[in-house]
């Protein structure tokens, strides 16, 4: 089964969970944050790993992240397809042993394009989507590609988008799930971006079927990797 990890409550599964629907495909979500236990690997026949407002290294506020880091370093050992989704992306890159920088000066935040690099143009996960496609984006932190992965995607104002590590483990810092109700929530999170809600939501608007086609586009190609469908 696919075993979907969710660090936050305001932080969900969101437009993937239609298309997961849509596909037929299985899932379980796991609440780490209010104590749910993580399923034994042998359960998971893929992982997604979600975002979240902490950053990695939170995990004396947010005990339950070394769980889900030590779940991420089984997951690898046993080869088992994992996406991980920006916090989720990050958690993988702390994992593998890349540096993970808090309040970085590669932030971002909108509806923004995502540029694949040449390995990135010819990888599986990627397979179908444009060499520039949009996404969204909303982070402060931001990764380092590890030693021995391949760095996959970039942005103008972030060099490191997405990496694979093997052949089927893959980070993205870019949000590839959202749908405009979460849009709109994470523009209320504090005065700064509550005045941009508008900004936020007319630009997601106007590139909604841009964005929809590209993350539907990704998460069946996981899904095939993760030989789901």
């Amino acid at each position: 089964m696919l075993i979907v990890i969710q660090n936050d409550p305001e932080v969900p599964l969101g437009a993937y969970a239609d298309y997961l629907a849509e596909l037929g495909v299985k899932y379980r979500t796991v609440h780490t944050y209010v104590g749910e236990a993580l399923p034994p690997l042998m359960e998971a026949s893929a992982i997604i790993v979600l975002g979240g407002a902490m950053g990695v290294h939170d995990t004396d506020r947010h005990p339950f992240l070394a769980g889900v880091k030590s779940f991420i370093r089984a997951a690898l050992e046993r080869e088992v397809p994992f996406l991980g989704i920006c916090l989720g992306g990050q958690l993988l890159a702390d994992v593998l042993g890349a540096r993970v920088t808090a309040n970085s000066p590669y932030g971002e935040k909108g509806t923004l394009p995502v540029t694949l690099t040449g390995a990135g143009a010819v990888d599986p996960l990627f397979a179908g989507l444009d060499r520039q496609f949009v996404s969204f984006q909303w982070h402060n932190d931001s990764f380092a590609i590890p030693v021995g992965a391949v760095h996959l995607a970039s942005s103008p104002a972030c060099p490191n988008q997405a990496f694979r590590i093997g052949t089927s483990a893959f980070g993205t810092q870019f949000h590839p799930e959202m749908n405009r109700q979460i849009v709109a929530e994470w523009s209320s999170w504090t005065p700064a971006t509550a005045a941009r809600t508008s900004e936020f939501l007319s630009r997601f608007d106007s590139r909604a079927a841009e964005y929809r086609s590209a993350s539907r586009c990704l998460l069946a190609n996981f899904l095939r990797i993760a030989r789901l469908v």
